[in-house]
């Protein structure tokens, strides 16, 4: 099987569609999509490009929100659904990129996509 690499600039739909699920704002989404491309490395990897942005994401909510954000996982669960469903990746390759144990982001995973079918917020601790 031949595995092609992505780019950093090939993933710019998902960083996209990514940051406008995680804002809900056009005018965050365009910030966040430049600071995490401002941010990322040359040559980046399809794993370091979503921590950069994942790390650009918690730098954008207010000092107060991250606070709460570090107790209160409802945001990385959102983006491990994202990730999952927008971006196509393995639960391994999501537990690497959110600094979380696998199990962890499997539970997350069915608590997650759980909430979007019945349309719910999910507020768990972390």
């Amino acid at each position: 099987m031949v595995s092609i690499k992505k780019t950093p600039y090939d993933l710019m739909d998902d960083i996209y569609s990514l940051a406008y699920w995680m804002t809900g704002s056009l005018s965050a989404t365009n910030e966040l999509v430049s600071r995490t491309y401002r941010h990322a490395a040359k040559g980046s990897s399809v794993k370091e490009l979503f921590r950069t942005f994942r790390s650009c994401y918690y730098d954008s909510i207010p000092p107060i929100e991250a606070a709460v954000a570090g107790h209160n996982c409802s945001a990385d669960i959102k983006l491990s659904v994202l990730l999952s469903e927008i971006s196509g990746l393995k639960h391994r390759e999501i537990s690497e990129i959110i600094g979380e144990p696998l199990g962890t982001i499997r539970l997350w995973l069915s608590w997650g996509r759980k909430s979007l079918v019945d349309g719910t917020l999910i507020k768990a601790s972390c």
